[in-house]
């Protein structure tokens, strides 16, 4: 069975400050079954691991070894059935869903393969929702400068509709960084993208990543995208099998 939903809310006067912690995550012991009827699936089973604050790791393994179920674990998308998560200096099992929403708008990023950009919004706008969200009064004024550092500036005023499929990344990516959070999570970042353009949302991504504090962590099958990361962890039926460190 889940854990027990939490019943603690989220200090939001620690919120958009991360506890002291050398570990920007740390996953004990994690497991994830799903329940189909009688049937039990073990989705993943006793993953331990750390990550350092500004530490670039990838998470790599073949298609249903449980890489997008850890990563929403990580992330306090969805609850571990045995196991406990620490993101940005928070149990994440201490936390109810209000909490766990309040925490990510403060302390995460987050890079999809679909872009999930509001198709009704400005790219300036998708950019600026994050911060306003937090009741940033300079969110504007944020949400520019991004967008001119992903190379963006003259194209503010564009719907994601009027963009190509590597302008709607560098939208999403300035939308994850604006906040400058703890920990960016990117699921298949340049899964949707061409060869050239995706090595360019690549080398946006470290770029940032190596500009600041955040912690960078991304599930790929793009080998050579995980070797670009500082650390691999290679997931195998469920259980962490291999990590790396260059």
């Amino acid at each position: 069975m889940n854990q027990a939903p939490a019943t603690n809310t989220f200090d939001s006067a620690s919120a958009f400050k991360p506890e002291s912690s050398d570990w920007a995550v740390t996953a004990s012991d994690l497991s994830r079954t799903v329940h189909l009827g009688d049937h039990a699936l073990q989705i993943l089973e006793g993953v331990s691991f750390q990550i350092s604050r500004g530490e670039s790791v990838a998470i790599v393994g073949a298609s249903g070894s449980g890489k997008s179920t850890l990563l929403g674990l990580l992330a306090g998308l969805d609850r571990p059935t045995r196991g406990e998560v620490q993101l940005a200096g928070q149990s994440l099992s201490k936390l109810d869903e209000d909490g766990l929403a309040a925490l990510r708008a403060a302390q995460v990023g987050f890079v999809f393969q679909a872009f999930q950009l509001l198709t009704g919004m400005t790219a300036l706008e998708n950019v600026m929702l994050p911060l306003e969200l937090l009741g940033d009064r300079d969110a504007e004024a944020k949400a520019r400068e991004w967008l001119q550092r992903v190379g963006l500036g003259e194209r503010l005023d564009h719907s994601p509709r009027q963009l190509s499929g590597g302008e709607q990344q560098r939208v999403a990516i300035a939308r994850a960084f604006v906040t400058r959070p703890a920990v960016l999570f990117a699921d298949e970042p340049t899964g949707n993208l061409d060869t050239a353009t995706g090595q360019q949302i690549a080398d946006l991504l470290f770029e940032l990543n190596a500009g600041g504090a955040t912690t960078l962590v991304l599930v790929t099958h793009d080998l050579g995208l995980a070797q670009r990361c500082g650390r691999t962890l290679t997931l195998a039926g469920g259980r962490l099998v291999d990590e790396s460190s260059r």
